[in-house]
């Protein structure tokens, strides 16, 4: 089975969408549709159910990505190997993290493994920080950079890069008479003010701790994706959030929002490298997560 359409497939499978599964695997829309239909050939089953709209995996298809990528992983695997006892490493790693980690982060990190690795390719994806985590245990990703949650899932790795604490922000100028510019003098307070906060991820679960520990059940505006849309919502007015100060420190809009003096203060993003622990057996994956760390 050749190893390029396994891993055509698997871009596939991740993004259900030929376009954009085309133009990560650089062929063309008809040369992947043919590759598909070969595989489904030599499998003798479906793969992809698609029609002019949509593209979506089949009970089989979705049995077989496990297979793809345990096999595209093995083979990269034993030809890293074979490259570091030829002295020389080649080939590709996928990296994911949000954008402001890409401005905090990658410039240094990769600036150095440049140098150090020039043969070895990154493919970066970026997005919301959220999925980060699930991205390398669903193995769609070598490493991502991360904020640490409290309990690391088995089988994950964690190298630490940095600290960023975690800050409530308000408008820098009132716009709705229950948005205050300032921090709350009571919790009773507290519990009248709409919050702006995030959906879900290690951000969530420190202000909602913060929450349960004084005994306050906060007034939520809105649940948002991404700590980008916070500053931005906190900005137009809308109620008062929660963000790492690295998000901000990057933000466009830095200016037209102020950061709250509240104590205690949130506990802090750890935020390092993350990756399973069997892919740190990959020479390539292995290059990048020994890079000196950034403090």
């Amino acid at each position: 089975m050749n190893i390029k359409i396994l891993k055509h497939f698997l871009s596939l499978a991740d993004n259900l969408h030929f376009g954009r599964a085309s133009e990560e695997c650089h062929i063309s829309i008809s040369a992947l549709s043919r590759n598909i239909r070969q595989l489904e050939s030599e499998l003798g089953v479906l793969l992809f159910l698609r029609d002019n709209r949509t593209v979506a995996l089949t009970r089989e298809g979705r049995k077989f990505v496990d297979y793809a990528r345990n096999t595209r992983n093995q083979w990269d695997l034993v030809r890293h190997e074979l490259m570091e006892e030829a002295d020389q490493l080649r080939g590709e790693i996928s990296l994911y993290c949000s954008v402001t980690a890409s401005y905090s982060f990658l410039y240094d990190l990769l600036s150095h493994f440049r140098v150090t690795q020039p043969n070895i390719e990154i493919k970066l994806r970026t997005g919301d920080p959220e999925h980060a985590i699930s991205h390398i245990l669903e193995g769609k990703e070598d490493i991502t950079i991360a904020a640490r949650p409290e309990h690391l899932p088995r089988g994950l790795a964690f190298k630490h890069i940095a600290m960023s604490p975690l800050i409530f922000i308000a408008p820098l100028e009132q716009q709705l008479p229950n948005v205050p510019t300032t921090a709350p003098s009571s919790l009773e307070d507290w519990a009248k003010i709409p919050m702006i906060l995030s959906e879900s991820g290690v951000s969530r679960v420190h202000v909602d701790d913060w929450f349960r520990q004084h005994k306050i059940v906060p007034s939520i505006y809105a649940q948002v994706t991404g700590n980008e849309a916070i500053v931005s919502m906190v900005s137009l007015g809308f109620g008062i959030g929660v963000v790492p100060k690295i998000v901000l420190d990057n933000s466009p809009l830095v200016e037209k929002v102020r950061v709250l003096d509240v104590h205690p203060q949130l506990t802090p993003y750890n935020i390092g490298l993350f990756a399973l622990d069997k892919n740190l057996h990959s020479p390539l994956v292995k290059a990048f997560w020994n890079l000196k760390a950034i403090d």
